[in-house]
């Protein structure tokens, strides 16, 4: 017996798109036969990711978004439902992070990472929101009504780590934000979930992965190895669809039992 879930006639909106792993879920929900709207400030390097989609025989756009700018973000969203249609999937994926010991914190270290990963996430998730509520309750036009959102925190967010407690600090936030969202728009078919990936190789810190700290990192993980970022591929594509309507406030780790 197989099983396979269809995304087909459902639109995603996926920030962060322009690598890692906000490029590896933009591939996998088009895989799944979703229309997916990349979005990024790095316009180019979408372009490229969406030449990829649609030679493999997906359907990607293309938005440019500023997530710590909300005029943006409104802009990008207006601009997405315009081209492709009313956005049913929001993968709110865009995060940074800076590594320094609590004491040598700035301010505008601190701005950096919350401005990004919980002040941008939460305006992201609301313009969605907003649409996918208006849709629910009859006030704006959409075949499909309800929808998924798909915060990315972070295992960080459930145990905290030396050097990056800023950014520890922020994607608790977004645990938190993802299961007050839950909780008040769940009632309108909503699904709100987090994902707290652990370590995952990519373009970004593949290089530390060489290195003896990062080596020794690896030998202090459950089973030595860090994961990939198709690792996530199953877990987004169920969370993204309607098969998941009993999935709502979760916040799921994939970590490779890091955080036991």
């Amino acid at each position: 017996m197989s099983y396979s879930i269809d995304l087909s006639g459902r639109v995603a909106l996926v920030t962060g798109a322009s690598s890692g792993l906000g490029a590896q879920f933009a591939r996998t929900l088009a895989g799944a036969g979703a229309a997916v709207v990349l979005a990024s400030r790095r316009t180019e390097r979408l372009k490229e990711l969406r030449a990829q989609i649609e030679g493999e025989g997906g359907d990607a756009h293309v938005v440019q978004l500023d997530v710590t700018d909300v005029d943006s973000i409104k802009a990008a969203v207006a601009h997405a439902e315009t081209e492709v249609g009313s956005i049913d999937i929001l993968v709110n994926n865009s995060g940074v992070s800076t590594t320094q010991r609590l004491q040598d914190v700035q301010e505008e270290d601190f701005d950096f990472v919350f401005d990004t990963n919980v002040r941008g996430a939460f305006f992201v998730a609301q313009e969605v929101g907003k649409r996918m509520l208006a849709r629910a309750k009859g006030a704006a036009p959409g075949t499909f009504t309800g929808g998924r959102i798909i915060n990315i925190a972070s295992m960080a967010g459930l145990r905290t780590l030396p050097q990056i407690g800023v950014y520890a600090m922020s994607k608790a936030a977004v645990i938190h934000m993802t299961r007050a969202m839950a909780q008040e728009w769940g009632r309108y078919e909503i699904n709100v979930n987090a994902i707290c990936p652990g370590y995952i190789d990519t373009e970004i810190n593949h290089h530390h992965w060489q290195t003896e700290a990062g080596q020794k990192l690896v030998n202090m993980l459950p089973r030595k190895r860090v994961g990939k970022p198709q690792d996530l591929d199953a877990l987004v594509v169920l969370l993204a669809s309607s098969e998941s309507h009993f999935v709502n406030g979760s916040v799921i780790a994939a970590d490779d039992g890091f955080g036991i």
